[in-house]
């Protein structure tokens, strides 16, 4: 079952999508999408490719029209607004900067277009140049930058203008793994000392995850999942989404019995207590599939009651933690992941080792196996 994206309401809503359905030919990209991003929050829209996040996206920043619902901005309807006019930010994944221009000139482009007076755009392009740590390259043109100057540029073109919302489309992809680390935490930084409300569009759940305030999930043109980041890890409501978001084990096992707002299961010669969920209603003895995160698993003496007994055939060495692979043929048709913090796992449970399987209580969420 999917849970739909709840509306809130007041002035505290600063962007707000209400059942928008989007067509290119016959494909519809969005089904009836509701979706209300709140003043000064960080809101991430993720999913797979043709999910329907950039689509949705661009639908804000006015690239495109909604075939059906409408789009509010402030509380004004913006179906039919300009992009010039809605004040928004827009940062592109490719950056979009004006290779002819310099540093300075590509900032101040929005605001020349808005025309504010020539002394207002110096001192807006000064500070947003030093809210990005640009300071004293004004005069450099952008073959001149590295990538990761080139993104602090367009985020600089995108706050400038002061807009109401910062609309940022995939920006770190182009990076590496180190510089795209550092620029999440700058932007994030950068984003509460303003204040500005952002919808930001991302395919990788540790980007989502760290950054956002709250996430959409997306999937098939619809909003899957929505709440924090929390909430969407450690209970997630539906297959796809637990699967999507971050590993996941999956083991088959049946329901118990009800207790309570747990359901307890049976796995193997153990049992497992989560929360109810979708559970609730379940017949007793009905078939279940536990999705349970790596570091949820524990590696155990394969004689101590287990939930799955196996063989570790992997062993993979991460630096703060190790990811152990563990083959239960009997019992899982796929190998099993154990997330084990430090390094002592690696000689502890050295390949070949005859091993038992514990899960952690509360920290799986099961569905009915269809």
């Amino acid at each position: 079952m999917t849970q739909p994206a709840s509306i809130a309401t007041g002035d505290e809503i600063a962007v707000r999508f209400n059942s928008v359905t989007k067509r290119f030919g016959k494909t519809v990209a969005l089904h009836e999408v509701s979706l209300a991003v709140k003043r000064g929050e960080f809101m991430t829209l993720l999913g797979p490719s043709g999910c329907g996040k950039t689509t949705l996206l661009n639908l804000a920043a006015g690239f495109f029209s909604p075939h059906d619902g409408e789009i509010l901005i402030d509380g004004e309807r913006v179906n039919d607004v300009p992009t010039y006019q809605r004040e928004i930010g827009m940062m592109f994944q490719n950056y979009a900067l004006f290779p002819h221009m310099t540093v300075a000139a590509n900032v101040a482009y929005g605001l020349k277009a808005r025309h504010v007076e020539k002394p207002e755009i110096g001192r807006r392009v000064g500070d947003a140049l030093a809210l990005v740590k640009l300071t004293g390259m004004e005069e450099r043109m952008p073959r001149q930058l590295s990538g990761g100057q080139q993104q602090r540029v367009a985020l600089a073109r995108a706050l400038v203008i002061n807009p109401t919302v910062l609309l940022l489309d995939e920006p770190f992809s182009a990076l590496d793994k180190n510089l795209r680390g550092s620029m999440q935490v700058e932007l994030r930084e950068i984003q509460r000392k303003l204040g500005v409300t952002t919808i930001f569009v991302t395919h990788d759940q540790s980007e989502a995850l760290s950054l956002s305030d709250r996430l959409a999930v997306m999937s098939e043109g619809r909003i899957r999942q929505l709440g924090t980041p929390q909430e969407i890890y450690r209970r997630p409501c539906e297959r796809f989404v637990a699967s999507f978001v971050g590993d996941a084990n999956v083991l088959r096992g049946r329901l118990d019995r009800i207790d309570g707002t747990h359901a307890v299961l049976a796995m193997g010669v153990a049992q497992v207590r989560v929360p109810m969920g979708s559970l609730q209603g379940a017949a007793a003895s009905a078939p279940v599939d536990l999705y349970v995160r790596p570091e949820h698993l524990e590696i155990i003496e394969a004689s101590g009651p287990c939930a799955r007994s196996g063989t570790i055939v992997a062993q993979v060495y991460q630096g703060g933690h190790v990811d152990l692979f563990v083959e239960c043929k009997d019992s899982s048709p796929e190998r099993l992941l154990v997330r084990s913090a430090g390094h002592q796992a690696m000689t502890r449970w050295p390949i070949g080792a005859k091993v038992g399987i514990s899960i952690s209580a509360d920290e799986g969420v099961a569905f009915t196996t269809a």
